[in-house]
């Protein structure tokens, strides 16, 4: 049974029969016939098989969990100096925005659930998470969403559509807002960021032309340099400013408004453990609830 759970995991990490024997050198009729051993012995379903790709079922997101200890502690047996075993560790990017707003509770949360189980947040921009789910080093990364197609063995759920606005110092005359930006200094979204990007593009499209100050990443610092009238800047409204600052006065685009979609990039179902598969779902979940409230 030790060799069929091993050839499991390796199934469940490779996403399919032939690249999983690659893997452990066995043939992918070897590898099918294993996990037909495991199923029958066990008594469900593993696998989703949808042509070349095999998916875990529910119950076999939770075998997988098992599993991975099983051969932890059979790997462990006759050590002379056997510590406690290690935690299994779930690893999620985040934007800015995301850590200070969404990840707090639902992290909360999943640890209630999962006490045995540690987390690691890693910060970035969206570019940088979306690469490093991709390959492999994070389970999970709630970001921008990619002007670009994702490889096909990664999954994105939408979870937030947040319309651009444009924002002035708090007491300024408001005007047309093409004369705002065409007429006053603009700070800019950073460019290396996917919503940098779509600002770039938003006004390349309406051949606006703009008189720019200064470039930055950091929201937060956006509206705090427009607040203290260094220029005007077009920003996402974000879950944490949907109520603005004192200082600054946000305008809307009408029928121009663009948005960003914020969602979350993860690892097909089979190449993910089920604590992660669990923290994703309570983080759609969470979303799913402050968008009832409103």
């Amino acid at each position: 049974m030790l060799r069929e759970l091993q050839t499991f995991i390796a199934v469940a990490e490779a996403g399919t029969f032939a690249a999983a024997g690659e893997r452990i050198g066995l043939t992918q009729a070897a590898v099918s016939a294993q996990m037909k051993r495991l199923e029958a012995a066990l008594g469900v379903a593993l696998f989703e098989r949808h042509g070349r790709s095999a998916r875990l079922t529910a119950r076999g997101r939770h075998t997988l969990l098992q599993a991975q200890e099983l051969v932890k502690l059979y790997a462990s047996l006759g050590a002379d100096d056997a510590g406690p075993a290690t935690a299994a560790l779930v690893s999620i990017g985040a934007i800015a925005s995301v850590q200070r707003g969404l990840l707090p509770s639902v992290l909360a949360r999943f640890h209630r659930h999962y006490p045995g189980c540690r987390t690691r947040v890693m910060p970035g921009l969206s570019m940088q998470l979306v690469d490093l789910v991709d390959a492999g080093e994070l389970d999970m990364a709630v970001s921008i969403r990619p002007p670009f197609s994702l490889q096909s063995d990664l999954r994105w759920t939408t979870l937030a559509r947040e319309p651009f606005r444009l924002l002035v110092p708090a007491g300024q005359a408001g005007g047309d807002w093409r004369e705002c930006l065409s007429e006053r200094p603009f700070v800019r979204y950073d460019r290396a960021s996917f919503g940098g990007r779509q600002v770039e593009r938003f006004l390349r499209e309406r051949r606006l032309g703009v008189r720019e100050v200064c470039e930055v990443d950091e929201l937060e610092a956006i509206v705090e340099l427009v607040a203290n009238r260094v220029g005007v800047a077009l920003v996402p409204e974000t879950a944490a400013l949907r109520h603005w600052p004192a200082g600054v006065r946000a305008i809307d685009l009408g029928s121009d408004t663009f948005h960003r979609d914020i969602g979350l990039v993860q690892r097909a179902t089979g190449q993910i453990s089920e604590p992660a598969w669990a923290l994703a779902e309570l983080i759609e979940q969470a979303v799913s609830a402050k968008d009832d409230c409103r």
